[in-house]
This record gives C-alpha cells, sequence and structure tokens, in this order.
C-alpha cells in the first residue's frame, strides 16, 4: 500500500475536512517519533493517517469504529503491524497496546487536538508562531480542549520520551504541514 492509495481511501471514506486534517497531522507527527525512535517512518505515518478511516462509516460508534478502520487499512494491504495499532487505538475494545506503534498512535491522537485548540486560540490562528511551551501551559489547564485526553497524551513516557519533548516534536511535525492543515 502507498501513500497515495491510503489518502484516496480517505477520501473516499471521509467528507469531514477536519477529521481528514486530524489524520494528516496525526501522520506527520507519527513519521517525526518513527525517526526519532529509529522506527519505520512509512510504516508509522500510514498508521497514523488511517487510524480514524471509518469514522463516519461507523457514525462515531465506538464499538465499531476502528475494527472496521482495521479491516479498510487490511484491504489496503496494510500490515498486522498497522492494522492492530489502529485497532487498539480505541480503549472500547480493551485491547492491549503491546507495541511502540500501538503505543505512539494512542498517544499522538489526542495530542494533535490540542496543538490545534492551541493554535486557534491565538490571535493569528496559526502554528507559525505557536510555542511548545505555550501547549505545555495550555495542557495543564483541564478545561483547554477538555477532548484531548491528558493520561493518554501522559503515555508518551512508555515510547520513551518526556511530555515536554513529545509536545515539541508534535507541534514542530504539524509545523511542517501548516499550510495543509490551514492553520
Amino acid at each position: 500500500m502507498t501513500r497515495e492509495e491510503a489518502l484516496n481511501s480517505i477520501k473516499a471514506n471521509v467528507e469531514n475536512k477536519n477529521l481528514v486534517k486530524h489524520m494528516l497531522a496525526t501522520e506527520a507527527i507519527m513519521r517525526a517519533l518513527a525517526k526519532r525512535l529509529g522506527e519505520d517512518g512509512g510504516e508509522w505515518g500510514l498508521t497514523g493517517l488511517l487510524h480514524d478511516i471509518d469514522v463516519e462509516l461507523t457514525k462515531g460508534d465506538m464499538s465499531t469504529h476502528s475494527k472496521l478502520g482495521a479491516d479498510l487499512a487490511r484491504e489496503l494491504g496494510a500490515s498486522e503491524t498497522i492494522a492492530h495499532a489502529i485497532l487498539c487505538h480505541n480503549e472500547a475494545h480493551g485491547i492491549p497496546l503491546e507495541t511502540k506503534l500501538d503505543k505512539a498512535l494512542f498517544c499522538v491522537d489526542p495530542l494533535t487536538g490540542l496543538i490545534t485548540a492551541a493554535a486557534l486560540v491565538r490571535p493569528d490562528k496559526n502554528l507559525a508562531g505557536l510555542e511548545a511551551k505555550s501547549v505545555i501551559k495550555r495542557f495543564k489547564e483541564k478545561s483547554f480542549a477538555a477532548g484531548a485526553d491528558r493520561e493518554q497524551i501522559s503515555l508518551c513516557s512508555e515510547i520513551g520520551l518526556e511530555l515536554g519533548e513529545f509536545i515539541e516534536l508534535g507541534l514542530r511535525a504539524m509545523q511542517g504541514i501548516a499550510d495543509g492543515l490551514g492553520l
């Protein structure tokens, strides 16, 4: 499976532009993490890109979300490693996070929302001038971007990164594709 094939499948299955942007942001951070951790950037990027491909198809039903996504990824030719990470990123299934890839996707998923929200409260509403220390400050505000699960983000320690380093890496990755994110 190529990135282009994955993106074409996303375009066929996802209408919500913000959801597509979330998947692109997740892909960018996953690629940056792979580079930092000496992992396969292509595999990690595709995992991030495809992880929410089924949200609209399952109408947000958490009991089926990510099960269909893992199946769609397999149909596209994704490895079982990618499919497993997609499957277990949804806690509703109770499937343990086993690999570094599983854990990385799990903690990256909510980070994109926190960083996006931190950018959108800025007067210029973009990522260019946003600093990691501002995102960290917002991380500590429980009511800010309340949907961005802080415990989930904090699991970055299980892949060997401290919170500040993780947020910095995520922010830089998203800044690298800011135009595509509209930020």
